[in-house]
């Protein structure tokens, strides 16, 4: 079993910026891919970016990239997002997962999940 812990939203103006953060305990963190995700109220919840075991690679939804960014620190257990120039459709809950395996985009590929962190991006 893996925990995940989200933290770190709140509520920012267009073109701000937040940090979210995800704490895993449980099984060997690293052994993870870890994995960025969120819902919008009446929407599907939907990839936002993902990260290698390593921290070596990563991969972005088109509508984050160059905005968000994904890191990653074993020696803490933590995933982080660096959200910037938020805009008002950004506006969801945001879920970390984890998978044991490559890096993956669909929700229902992922084995444990966070109960999310809210985030609203006013206009």
């Amino acid at each position: 079993q893996v925990q995940l812990v989200e933290s770190g939203g709140g509520l920012v103006q267009a073109g701000g910026s937040l940090r979210l953060s995800c704490a895993a305990s449980g099984r060997t963190f690293s052994n993870y891919v870890m994995g960025w995700f969120r819902q919008a109220p009446g929407k599907e919840r939907e990839f936002v970016a993902a990260i290698s075991w390593s921290g070596g690679s990563t991969f972005y939804a088109d509508s984050v990239k160059g905005r968000f960014t994904i890191s990653r620190d074993n020696a803490k257990n933590t995933v982080y997002l660096q959200m910037n120039s938020l805009k008002p459709e950004d506006t969801a809950v945001y879920y970390c997962a984890a998978d044991y395996g490559p890096i993956r985009v669909h929700p229902y590929e992922y084995d444990y999940w966070g109960q999310g962190t809210q985030v609203t991006v006013s206009s």
